[in-house]
């Protein structure tokens, strides 16, 4: 695997070695001890997935305090452009963000540390997401950041009539008001 600090302190790109023949392909989407070597002492408890349609954007979303995540988020099916926030006010790239591409063909990796703000837009028809968390999801402890806020700048790609968002992801909290 292939380890790339990313512009966001914490944050790495991971490209895995990817083995294909007339038979398909081989990956390894995760192995402890290089992950450890590069990015830390992590520990994730938990496996998530999600499925989404074209436009759809989800976030971007945070826990605060004790429930914080750390994320390493991947695409098995489809393609998105994945976003994270520093929304940490001791941090030197605190109100920065990094944007990446990640698909079923280029077979990426983003690790988000502690204190981020988290999101994605899918640009195929179809995008099977996938992440591990380090910390359990706590409803109590969420919060969305709004996606659109001028402050941040974020080029989500597609043409804003063209995205579906949640109820919950349209009343997102502007960068101003987030306190994490």
């Amino acid at each position: 695997m292939e380890f790339e600090k990313m512009a966001l302190d914490g944050a790495w790109l991971i490209t895995p070695k990817v083995f294909g023949d007339a038979r398909g392909y081989f990956m390894e989407a995760f192995k402890a001890d290089e992950f450890r070597e590069h990015v830390g002492n992590i520990s994730f408890v938990q496996d998530n997935e999600s499925m989404s349609t074209y436009g759809v954007l989800r976030g971007l979303h945070f826990q605060d305090g004790d429930a914080a995540q750390a994320k390493l988020v991947r695409v098995s099916r489809g393609k998105v452009i994945d976003v994270a926030v520093d929304i940490r006010p001791y941090s030197p790239t605190f109100g920065k963000h990094i944007a990446v591409e990640l698909s079923d063909e280029n077979h990426r990796q983003l690790f988000i540390p502690r204190g981020c703000a988290h999101g994605f837009v899918v640009l195929s028809d179809i995008a099977q997401f996938q992440y591990k968390v380090d910390n359990i999801y706590a409803p109590e402890h969420e919060h969305t950041l709004r996606y659109d806020d001028p402050t941040l700048g974020i080029d989500w790609v597609l043409p804003h009539d063209k995205l579906k968002l949640s109820e919950k992801d349209l009343k997102g909290i502007p960068f101003s008001e987030c306190k994490p």
